[in-house]
């Protein structure tokens, strides 16, 4: 593919995102001590050519500029990677590498600002939807990412489109927010393990506040005068949680649902977790646009999930078309002798389904 229609493609990504994106982020711990890191990514605007990539150690990249050619940074893999990607296996959103850092891009929009593109830093200029790429392919800690960050400029190769922030996660449970405002990247420990979209990481963190009332259980009975009030069922304690799609309600909704979830004592039974917490965050088609607005009729706004055992280097996922979960195993992969390779996240665009025998 030449490199105008990959910076068409990544456009017409962007574009999407801008009207149309919802994607919510937790990270879960087991008993076990493994790190789970799992995610939606929501697009209803159009159905996205979603992709999973492995990169061997030693793959070389270039990043995109604005005039449609790869001619930004190039860098090769020190370390190689699965990355899950939309448009072209360039683009990756989210993945891991063979060191367990993980990485992932969030919509960022109205809130973010890069410094703008200058020619003659074309040679260390990055585009946003590569970062994930560079981060995966050149480094082992955060610690690492931080220092390299200010050597290069984080650019944005369509000037129309939005910002980007990201997640970056180390085995040990370690994860910071990298948000880049006014031209200058910022890094947020993350304790709570919860990201979704704009505004900025601490304005969502501070507004927890505003919901300091919430507890799970029951609330009640209280005496209310002459009369008792009692809820109506179960999970009272929750009552006011934000159910909207906006970002900072699920910001809240997924702190509080992962926060007061029991702990489970394997990777596996946590990965499995994730998919349950993140149902709640799948995107109706149709919701976000007005009544009968919808572009097209897609089986879901949430195109696909993930979620990442850090401790086994497992990556699981499910798909709007397919909820059944499929796996890959990173610890099978040698990546010092696996070619580049990309491959679709469904290869039948149709739900798995297992008939009941009746003897």
């Amino acid at each position: 593919m030449t490199h105008f229609k990959i910076l068409g493609a990544l456009v017409a990504c962007l574009a999407v995102a801008q009207g149309a994106n919802a994607c919510t982020g937790i990270t879960l711990q087991s008993s076990d001590g493994a790190t789970v890191v799992a995610r939606t990514i929501d697009w209803s605007g159009t159905e996205m050519d979603n992709i999973y990539a492995i990169v061997p150690r030693g793959h070389q990249h270039q990043s995109l500029l604005p005039d449609g050619n790869a001619g930004g940074l190039k860098y090769a893999s020190l370390y190689g990677y699965v990355g899950m990607a939309v448009q072209q296996p360039e683009f990756v959103v989210d993945g891991t590498n063979e060191a367990g850092l993980s990485a992932a891009l969030f919509y960022f929009p109205n809130y973010g600002a890069y410094r703008p593109y200058n020619e003659m830093d074309a040679d260390i200029s990055l585009a946003d939807f590569q970062v994930v790429s560079w981060i995966l392919s050149r480094f082992s800690t955060i610690d690492q990412v931080k220092e390299a960050v200010n050597n290069v400029r984080i650019i944005n190769i369509d000037p129309s489109a939005s910002t980007v922030h990201w997640r970056i996660t180390e085995p040990s449970g370690r994860q910071v927010v990298m948000e880049i405002v006014d031209g200058v990247p910022n890094f947020y420990e993350n304790e709570v393990g919860v990201l979704t979209n704009s505004p900025g990481f601490e304005w969502q963190m501070t507004n927890l506040n505003n919901y300091v009332n919430l507890h799970p259980g029951g609330a009640g009975p209280t005496d209310f005068g002459p009369i008792e009030l009692r809820a109506f069922g179960s999970g009272s304690g929750f009552l006011g949680l934000p159910g909207d799609f906006t970002p900072p309600s699920r910001f809240v909704r997924a702190a509080f649902l992962k926060t007061y979830s029991l702990r489970q004592p394997t990777a596996y039974d946590t990965v499995q977790q994730a998919f349950h917490i993140l149902n709640n965050f799948d995107v109706p088609l149709g919701v976000q646009f007005a009544a009968g607005a919808a572009p097209n009729n897609m089986p879901s706004a949430t195109q696909w999930t993930v979620a990442t055992d850090l401790k086994n280097m497992t990556i699981y996922y499910h798909t709007m078309y397919n909820r059944t979960i499929r796996s890959i195993d990173m610890k099978d992969i040698d990546f010092a002798t696996v070619p580049y390779q990309f491959h679709p996240l469904d290869v039948a665009k149709r739900q798995t389904i297992m008939p009941v025998r009746i003897d």
